[in-house]
């Protein structure tokens, strides 16, 4: 399945930016009350603003003009309080937004990242990590800027604009009127645009994730780097994709600031034309100077927000360009789900592949046609040149990947109707390039295992020992508590097998794969886990992939792997033959 981010935004339908605004809502659902609250709040501080006008020019024409300062003093004073209790509304609605924005980016970084730990590992393959990095912080913090910060004030500007174009127009029609003709050429500009300025922001987002993720490859491969004196590659990789970034910003920057000196020359015309209007209708007698100052005012209090809304206008752009490349990942769904059993009768066999095939994509198939059987408590070795297939196949028995074509069976039963948990309960998978978290040795051994997470230090090395394990323990100098680091520099890469060897066999599988677990390890100590392994449950079945043939001298069981075929090797020396010819043996 193309789980590639990238090549699926090029091919995926664009939503309108209506449609993107609607899905982002049901997800904070939860917050609907705070925000009919805020919007209540908002209503009551836009409505207070709006009066004010009205009231200065009733002042004007009724007490200025006839020089009672009396009633002049009294409608300051209740202009005085009108203003106090909208700003006390507006702190409210700001400090509330607060809340719901970054109860939103809790929710919504969250919900990524459980969305993440659904994927299969080809997901991982297709997806660099810097690139999901940026979803995950820049793209859910550019939403929560428009939500905390952007939103209300942006909900706050159009409210005002409606009231004061309903007063505008119910004052004089005709003047209201040529007062709002700009306005329609802003909204005609802004339609029309906004499509243009989401991509140019959309495609800035794209290049600030692959910006991070050449800088999370340079940094985590930073050895092979200084080994390899290769700064100069990486410098002109990560310049290359600084460069991109730069042009993409600069794309964008203009995109987003052109709406700001289009409203403001329209606005300004519109207030010209208020003007020009106004001193006409008084001219006639149609019209007071009272009107006119709250004409204005109106004016002002309609074209303000627009140029407000210039900038609102395009926070709300990034914020749903970033919310397309968050909700990519919301939307995607695994193709590794659990079926339903259909009841399968029990087997002799653990493990059965049956006419099974298998391709990483549609180009090139890895597997073809597998037949294979691995009964309880024996122990196989699949052994071959490298690329032959053989991780492939280890991947395939733990259920990393899905077969194209064919059935993996587990205990008779169709692997794929087993829960993650209880697939992993049963089996047990030491990878080539184990990886270990941030921790103590203690907290990496019991990774995943619930039966033990509750035990304490002296019970844990009492069950190590009884696991014939506690001579591999002894090897830290700290024991359980040995500090780790996620990138284990602290610890060699031998230790590092050494501590997934542990944490495999804790659990006790029915079936443990051993991809390489050896290969970093000397003779000694791999002696030292062979006598390990003989001493694991009869129940226990093994498959171990190995290229040094002294780790596979006590198989069952030999099957060479090259080319997508999968062949009984006979012998140790049926299988030196084989992989010494390179090719497969009838």
């Amino acid at each position: 399945m193309n789980y590639n981010l990238n090549q699926l935004s090029e091919k995926r339908e664009k939503q309108s930016t209506f449609k993107s605004l609607n899905s982002l809502l049901k997800l904070i659902s939860a917050e609907r009350k705070n925000l009919w609250l805020a919007l209540v709040i908002i209503l009551i501080n836009s409505g207070l603003l709006l009066l004010g006008p009205l009231l200065v020019g009733h002042t004007v024409d009724t007490y200025i003009r006839t020089k009672q300062f009396h009633g002049v003093l009294v409608f300051g004073g209740i202009l005085l309080g009108m203003y106090m209790v909208a700003m006390v509304t507006g702190y409210t609605q700001t400090k509330l937004m607060g809340g719901i924005g970054q109860r939103m980016l809790y929710t919504l970084r969250n919900a990524i990242f459980n969305k993440l730990q659904e994927f299969p590992v080809s997901f991982f393959n297709q997806n660099k990590a810097g690139d999901l990095i940026s979803r995950v912080n820049n793209d859910t913090d550019k939403v929560n800027q428009f939500f905390s910060q952007s939103l209300m004030q942006f909900i706050s500007s159009i409210a005002t604009m409606i009231g004061a174009g309903i007063f505008l127009l119910s004052i004089n029609f005709e003047l209201g009127a040529a007062t709002l003709t700009p306005a329609l050429g802003i909204v005609l500009f802004t339609i029309t645009l906004s499509p243009w300025v989401k991509r140019k922001n959309a495609v800035n987002l794209k290049s600030v994730g692959g910006m991070s993720a050449e800088i999370q490859e340079s940094l985590n491969n930073f050895k092979v780097i200084i080994a390899f004196n290769r700064r100069d590659y990486f410098r002109k990789r990560f310049d290359e994709a600084n460069k991109q970034n730069y042009k993409t910003a600069i794309a964008a920057g203009l995109a987003n600031n052109i709406f700001v000196p289009v409203y403001g020359l329209l606005s300004s015309t519109a207030q010209l034309i208020t003007l020009l209007f106004g001193i006409y209708l008084i001219s006639t007698g149609s019209f007071t100077l009272g009107l006119l100052v709250s004409y204005i005012a109106y004016t002002t209090n309609f074209y303000n927000p627009l140029r407000q809304l210039a900038a609102l206008w395009t926070s709300f752009q990034v914020a749903m360009a970033s919310w397309d490349r968050i909700s990519q990942i919301l939307t995607l769904e695994s193709d590794l789900r659990q079926i339903e059993d259909k009841g399968t009768a029990s087997s002799d066999a653990l493990l059965e592949f049956k006419n099974v095939h298998f391709s990483y994509d549609e180009s090139k198939e890895i597997l073809h046609n597998i037949n294979l059987k691995f009964e309880k408590g024996k122990t196989y070795a699949l052994i071959g040149p490298t690329g032959g297939g053989k991780t492939t196949t280890a991947s395939l028995i733990s259920r990393l990947y899905d077969a194209t074509k064919g059935t993996v069976l587990l205990n008779g039963k169709d692997i794929r109707s087993f829960s993650a948990a209880e697939r992993t309960q049963k089996i047990g998978f030491i990878l080539q390039e184990p990886f270990l978290f941030t921790g103590t040795v203690k907290d990496n051994i019991l990774y995943g295992n619930s039966q033990y997470q509750h035990v304490s230090d002296e019970e844990l090395e009492k069950i190590i020992k009884e696991a014939n394990l506690n001579a591999l323990l002894a090897i830290f100098d700290e024991g359980l508590n040995t500090p780790i680091n996620s990138l284990a520099d602290s610890i060699s890469l031998g230790q590092k097998q050494l501590i997934a060897f542990m944490r495999a066999v804790l659990r006790n599988p029915e079936l443990l794969i051993l991809d390489e677990a050896t290969a970093n390890i000397d003779t000694i100590t791999e002696q030292l886990l062979g006598s390990i392994l003989n001493k694991l449950s009869k129940e226990t079945t093994l498959v171990i992939i190995a290229h040094r043939l002294n780790t596979i001298e006590n198989a069952d069981e030999i099957y060479f792997v090259n080319e997508g075929e999968v062949q009984k090797a006979g012998t140790l020396n049926d299988a030196l033959d084989m992989l010494l010819k390179g090719k497969r043996v009838s």
